[in-house]
């Protein structure tokens, strides 16, 4: 019998702030695997002063960092593709976990009504910059009254949530009836997972509070009474996180390894249906 949670008990390393180590246990009541000891809210800024955290900064200091920027802008406009088939009249877009605003803005031009939450000071300031002001501390997300959203979206963000509970509640009384939620994640069932181990840049503890896999957030959801009604891989992940943890595990940045283990997930997908990231489009009922 397969073992359901292959990684769990694992030790993993902070390999982007200080070092530390955490171990992943599996969470009894949906599936998923996470991060303990889990840092104190108060703590958890600390583990984001990094220059090398490139999704809060637009910086371009080498070919990985060229490279990402050149990747971020062919996704952007396949992630607009996809909140497209879901706008409404209103066009109501709201992007948790913004970062420096990219989506937003790309949105924006698009003629949708964005609002974002991020709580690292300097994205947002960035992001605010791009988008005339529209977007606010974590801490407004839960005290926004009266407003709802036609679509969601969260990038590589649930995974950084510390209260599941409290923030999927929250999201769901501010998605419109019917409305869309899309999140995209990490799979630790993925190809890449399994062959990186510790080393997989995709645990990126403790940043990353949470691991799922697709049964999870089939549980995690539906709790909540909401539904994935489809699941899209993320091929550039595959590459991105391949190349990182060729990092981790050597200590310097084998591209060729890196590109070669992406390519094999990516082609293990076929067979296995695990993506090294998934994005969910879920149904808010």
């Amino acid at each position: 019998m397969e073992n359901r949670e292959p990684h769990a008990g694992l030790i993993v390393k902070d390999y982007v702030v200080t070092g530390e180590e955490f171990r992943l246990k599996r969470n009894a009541e949906y599936g998923f695997l996470e991060t303990v000891p889990r840092p104190r809210a108060e703590k958890l800024p600390h583990y984001y002063k990094s220059e090398d955290y490139i999704s809060h900064t637009n910086t371009r200091r080498n070919w990985f960092e060229w490279t990402y920027h050149c990747v971020r802008s062919i996704a952007l406009r396949r992630k607009l593709k996809l909140i497209n088939q879901f706008k409404s009249k209103s066009k109501t877009l709201l992007d948790i976990g913004c970062g420096t605003g990219d989506f937003l803005y790309a949105a924006m031009r698009a003629d949708w009504i964005v609002s974002g939450i991020e709580p690292n000071a300097q994205a947002r300031g960035m992001a605010n910059e791009k988008t005339d002001h529209v977007v606010y501390d974590t801490e407004d997300l839960l005290s926004t009254e009266g407003r709802t959203f036609d679509v969601i979206t969260l990038w590589h963000v649930l995974e950084h949530i510390p209260d599941l509970d409290i923030q999927i509640s929250r999201i769901k009384q501010l998605l419109k009836p019917k409305g869309t939620l899309v999140v995209a994640v990490p799979n630790y069932r993925s190809f890449d997972a399994r062959y990186y181990k510790s080393f997989w840049a995709g645990y990126d503890v403790p940043r990353h509070l949470w691991h799922f896999d697709r049964k999870a957030m089939n549980a995690l959801f539906s709790n909540y009474n909401m539904e994935i009604v489809s699941t899209k891989p993320m091929w550039f992940d595959a590459f991105y996180v391949s190349l990182l943890s060729e990092k981790y595990k050597s200590g310097k940045m084998n591209i060729l390894k890196g590109i070669f283990v992406g390519i094999l997930s990516n082609l293990n997908f076929f067979r296995s249906k695990e993506a090294s990231s998934f994005i969910y489009v879920i149904k808010n009922h």
